[in-house]
């Protein structure tokens, strides 16, 4: 019998799509194959935690699951292995006979979760560029947004004072109207989200004059986005409610933020870790030094020994990047080149020929 998937994650049943993530990559480091080679249990529990993680980080296969168990997840998609036939446009046969409903009811599709999902909030997403600087320390940045909220005058409603929302006389409350077409099995009823109601199943008995009895209206607001130190290029910020407000008071759309991080001349990022070069004097290379390098934290003495070569690279521990939602700090790796000079002066060329005499006895 199949390990519970939100055991093998070390998760909670209610976890977000972003702790299952967190977890799945914790553990694929913790138990990759490289890591134990030979290792008969720990490839097993590897093979585990990617089988949990597929059902998991999908939302419809995570549904069925938390109804069914493995095999309600099993892979194939559609209706719990039907070859991925749709059933979801089907209302039945000429009795009203609810295809939808009956497959909905077992595998977690039912048309009142499509409903709802036709009434949220649509999302926004929007790019935001910043420098290196900010991805270190983090910062926050205010933008101006244009998305549609809820209406001041009916409270998001859509319906004008002292009037009521009311079920939809179109399709009689249930969101959904109903077409039919014949084919080879018969009469089928095909259904489609109400026209009017936009699949809630009420409309305003009288439509608030503001917002036409939608609820809703355009605005532009201003949003503070906090960015968190660590933060890598390409990565993506969720804004829980900042996107466009739902027709007549349901759930608000998400703020997706998209983030570029700016090259920097200065510096090569590589996860965590941070390098750049540094160029030293044959004579410091030779003789040894002290140097002043310049980090994303700020200029730091680094000690070259005596005998440095070209190529040779130093770590400075905890001068990297922060490690994004972590109290860890990445390093810095200094990789040095050494400066050959093109021209001497008459006193140095006679001391270079000194120094070859001297190493050629």
């Amino acid at each position: 019998m199949p390990r519970d998937y939100y055991e093998v994650l070390g998760i909670a049943r209610d976890a977000s799509s972003e702790d299952i993530k967190k977890a799945y990559r914790r553990l694929s480091k913790e138990l990759h194959p490289d890591k134990h080679q030979g290792d008969k249990q720990a490839e097993q529990k590897f093979k585990e935690i990617n089988e949990a993680y597929e059902v998991l980080s999908d939302a419809s296969k995570r549904g069925r699951y938390d109804q069914f168990g493995a095999a309600g997840a099993g892979q194939g998609g559609g209706a719990g292995g039907f070859g991925g036939f749709d059933f979801s446009g089907f209302q039945g046969f000429q009795d009203g006979f609810d295809l939808s409903d009956l497959f909905g009811s077992f595998f977690g599709g039912s048309s009142r979760g499509r409903r709802e999902a036709s009434e949220r909030g649509a999302n926004r997403e929007i790019h935001i560029k910043i420098d290196l600087a900010e991805a270190v320390k983090g910062s926050r940045r205010e933008i101006s947004l244009e998305r549609s909220a809820a209406c001041p005058e009916c409270d998001g409603k859509g319906a004008a004072k002292g009037s009521e929302v009311v079920k939809c006389p179109e399709c009689g409350g249930t969101g959904q109207t109903v077409s039919t077409s014949q084919s080879f099995f018969g009469v089928i009823q095909h259904n489609q989200v109400c026209a009017r109601c936009g699949g809630s199943g009420k409309v305003p008995e009288k439509p608030c004059s503001a917002c036409r009895g939608e609820g809703r209206r355009g605005t532009k607001d201003a949003v503070t986005v906090e960015i968190p130190a660590g933060i890598a290029d390409g990565q993506t910020l969720r804004i829980v409610g900042f996107g466009d407000a739902g027709r007549h008071g349901t759930k608000a759309g998400d703020l997706f933020v998209h983030i570029s991080v700016a090259e920097d001349p200065r510096f090569r990022r590589e996860g965590d870790d941070i390098y750049s070069l540094v160029t030293l004097a044959v004579t410091s290379a030779i003789l040894g030094d002290e140097i002043d390098v310049e980090t994303v934290h700020g200029n730091v003495m680094l000690k070259i020994p005596a005998g440095t070569q070209p190529g040779q690279v130093f770590r400075l521990k905890g001068r990297g990047m922060p490690v994004l939602s972590a109290s860890r700090v990445g390093d810095h790796y200094v990789t040095v080149t050494v400066e050959i000079p093109k021209k001497l002066s008459r006193e140095e060329k006679r001391l270079v020929e000194e120094w070859k005499k001297v190493s050629d006895r």
